[in-house]
């Protein structure tokens, strides 16, 4: 059965649905990608938490290589996820709630928190709605309003199984079980809440500028949000 024509990585912005060997932007956001890795695993502030919050992107950089062959992204979604990676591993180094910039916001602006591990929950949501709404359309080969909607709700799920796995570690590890620093909380009862809210918001202005691209380009559909083909 042919793959569905609801999606054309072979006319995608950042280029050509090409093998590893000549796709030189996937190369180049590999190697970014994996400098950086390897640079922020070096003397991190907890190499215990270190471990644990960098297995999941082990994971899915086994997966999207082991997978490559059988189902391969366009360059937009693997920048995408190269983008949200990179900033979460620059906070892993950090063990999130001592990043320098959230040093910086503290000192400049003297807030009582760090909020780059809510950016990171934003950014989560607003980059990765591009990948699995390009995987939703090219399997499901769905159109009208579901190629938006379900990406959004994938987002959520996923943001809700973080917080599960997060809040699991935490008490595998005896973290905060009797203070307000319970899995990064600061204090704040509601963080987790804040958090996906943060998701959710990245992932509504994701997907609107995503439909607001579809019809600007509708002369040139190929080149629209999922490039839904017109009926």
């Amino acid at each position: 059965m042919s793959e569905p024509r609801l999606y054309r990585p072979g006319r995608t912005l950042l280029g050509p649905d090409i093998p590893f060997r000549r796709n030189r932007l996937l190369q180049l956001s590999a190697a970014v990608f994996s400098l950086n890795w390897i640079f922020m695993g070096i003397w991190p502030v907890q190499r215990s938490l270190w471990l644990v919050e960098n297995l999941l992107v082990v994971v899915l950089a086994v997966v999207l290589v082991w997978t490559y062959r059988a189902f391969r992204f366009s360059n937009q979604s693997y920048l995408f996820i190269m983008l949200f990676l990179v900033l979460h591993t620059y906070a892993t180094h950090y063990s999130y709630a001592t990043t320098p910039i959230d040093d910086w916001l503290k000192t400049t602006f003297h807030t009582k928190r760090s909020y780059y591990d809510r950016f990171v929950h934003f950014a989560f949501g607003l980059l990765w709605i591009y990948p699995i709404g390009e995987l939703y359309v090219r399997l499901a080969g769905r159109r009208g309003a579901w190629p938006y909607i379900v990406p959004v709700a994938i987002a959520m799920g996923l943001s809700a199984v973080f917080e599960i796995i997060e809040a699991a570690g935490a008490l595998l590890t005896g973290q905060g079980q009797n203070d307000g620093e319970f899995v990064g909380m600061q204090g704040d009862v509601f963080d987790t809440q804040k958090d996906m809210f943060a998701n959710l918001a990245g992932a509504l202005l994701a997907v609107g500028l995503l439909a607001w691209r579809r019809r600007r380009k509708q002369e040139e559909p190929q080149l629209a949000a999922f490039a839904l083909p017109r009926k």
